[in-house]
């Protein structure tokens, strides 16, 4: 059994910081952690192999102290992973992103199942985990609950549907997109701590997985962020300044009169 993980590191939710001017957002010099999403398919992945055996692989895209993320994920219990690294990827949307990793996929290639967390809390689209099998061509599942069985050459599952579940036999591999119920994540170990510290995590470019630069970052992606700005968040009202009991009259006057306008009288 051999499962693949992609991961996203992410700002911490209060540190999250746009560019105005590209519409993208500012990841230099902000905190980061795994997507909390994405660690319920680390879990996922990791008792899959440990019932089962086999190997979990995590890749992850973004600047090089994305590194971090992977060897957290491999602290938790994954083999091994790879970062996906160049100046030629910033920018990418959703389906620019999907496409480098699934093309790592490929170049990784000899797998059973891919776990994606269900959205990552930066972009929340939920966008890639379908693209990736999309590029792929792959049996998709996404919102899965429940792994029920797992047999030789196919996968039961029960996914979130509107107003209740939905069972599904898929033949493998396919790729499924998890939500929280389907785990508890684990934390790292200390052992897991000092092999992650030990272990080379490879670096790979556009060249290491045969990517066209028309496909990567700002110039691969169709979606365009046409402006950005700040919600401002204004109350509007009337203040009434009691001094007197004429003042007082007046303001419960306009007070019913504002109750019964509304239909709240």
């Amino acid at each position: 059994m051999r499962i693949i993980v992609p991961i996203k590191q992410v700002p911490e939710t209060s540190n999250v910081k746009m560019d105005e001017e590209t519409g993208t957002m500012i990841r230099e010099g902000v905190e980061s952690i795994i997507n909390p999403l994405d660690l319920y398919a680390i879990e996922t992945a990791i008792r899959l192999k440990e019932q089962f055996y086999g190997e979990v692989s995590v890749i992850s895209m973004g600047p090089g102290k994305a590194i971090e993320a992977i060897k957290e994920a491999i602290a938790m219990g994954c083999d091994n992973g790879v970062l996906l690294s160049d100046r030629k990827f910033a920018g990418s949307d959703t389906w620019a992103t999907s496409y480098v990793l699934s093309q790592s996929i490929k170049k990784i290639g000899n797998f059973d199942l891919i776990l994606c967390g269900e959205r990552a809390t930066d972009g929340d689209t939920a966008q890639v985990g379908p693209g990736i099998a999309s590029f792929l061509d792959l049996p998709l599942s996404t919102f899965t609950s429940e792994i029920i069985r797992l047999e030789k050459d196919s996968i039961r599952i029960k996914r979130l549907v509107e107003g209740g579940y939905e069972l599904l036999k898929m033949k493998l591999p396919v790729i499924l997109t998890v939500v929280k119920e389907i785990s508890d994540p684990r934390l790292p170990t200390l052992k897991g701590k000092l092999r992650a510290k030990e272990i080379k995590i490879p670096v790979w470019g556009p060249e290491n997985i045969s990517a066209p630069d028309e496909c990567l970052g700002l110039k691969g992606s169709p979606t365009r962020v046409v402006k950005i700005f700040p919600q401002k968040i204004s109350r509007e009202g009337e203040k009434f300044i009691v001094k007197d009991e004429d003042d007082l009259s007046e303001a419960i006057n306009k007070i019913m009169d504002y109750l019964i306008l509304k239909e709240l009288i």
